[in-house]
């Protein structure tokens, strides 16, 4: 080797060592590779969105015990938008997993809801670790889905939420927080979080975002299913469908115009 060849592999390796462990080149030197996304139109349409056939959703600590604790979202709301969550994966073909850290013990069980409108979710069961990217199973049932994008739910927001987010990211996952279906012990404690969140490269978002973003067009054979997602995350939505609904039937059944409408070349009468 030249002594010149030499002196350029020393600098190399220099420079990588100084290079902090969490810097983006890093990072991005270590993350998976991601495909081109399939939901991108050709004129660009989507390319900020998130992708539903690279998306699996994480539904971490939803457990009885913890929502008695949740003081940033109301416990109706915070249910109500995991239900649409697991509702949504279900209707769009999206993998779902979720975990407890400790399902026995004080926390309390999973709410059963998701596993009724989610059937098809996988439950990773941990051995007491708070974050479950600690757990090898849950980190494994997550790479072999093939996703990429990950939306993450949890209580707590601030613990079960956000440990498992801050560190998929630096893994090269894009991560997503539902903030509104997650619920954390005070307002202070989200507002908090939802800093962390974006100083890490987390995405936060709420479930209205989620449903609009894997939705995307009404031009689609989901179409009515998804109307009522969109009536279940905001219930005046469907008192707009019923109204339109009714002027529809109400405009069908009224008798066609008598008057002959006035042509454009012709002058209406005075």
């Amino acid at each position: 080797m030249s002594v010149k060849r030499a002196s350029r592999v020393l600098a190399g390796v220099l420079a990588l060592s100084l290079m902090p462990a969490a810097s983006p080149a890093f990072a991005q030197a270590t993350a998976p590779q991601t495909r081109a996304s399939s939901s991108v139109l050709p004129t660009g349409g989507g390319a900020g969105l998130l992708d539903p056939s690279d998306t699996v959703i994480l539904l971490l600590d939803h457990q009885s015990g913890l929502f008695q604790t949740v003081h940033d979202v109301p416990i109706p709301d915070l249910r109500n938008n995991v239900i649409l969550l697991s509702k949504l994966a279900t209707l769009m073909k999206i993998p779902v997993i979720t975990t407890a850290s400790e399902p026995n013990g004080t926390n309390g069980p999973l709410m059963p809801e998701i596993q009724q409108f989610a059937p098809q979710a996988k439950y990773v069961g941990r051995k007491g670790e708070v974050n479950a990217w600690d757990n090898a199973d849950f980190v494994n049932a997550v790479r072999e889905t093939g996703k990429k994008t990950l939306i993450m739910a949890g209580v707590w927001t601030s613990v079960c939420v956000m440990f498992p987010a801050l560190d998929a990211k630096l893994a090269g996952y894009k991560v997503y927080a539902v903030m509104d279906a997650s619920g954390d012990p005070s307002p202070m404690a989200s507002q908090t979080t939802l800093a962390r969140f974006v100083q890490g490269g987390v995405i936060p978002t709420t479930t209205n975002a989620v449903l609009s973003e894997v939705h995307r067009t009404w031009n689609r054979p989901e179409a009515p299913q998804i109307a009522e997602l969109y009536s279940q995350v905001s219930p005046n939505y469907q008192a707009v469908a019923e109204s339109y609904k009714k002027a529809q039937e109400v405009a069908g059944a009224a008798p066609a115009p008598t008057t002959q409408p006035v042509s454009a070349t012709q002058p209406a009468p005075r």
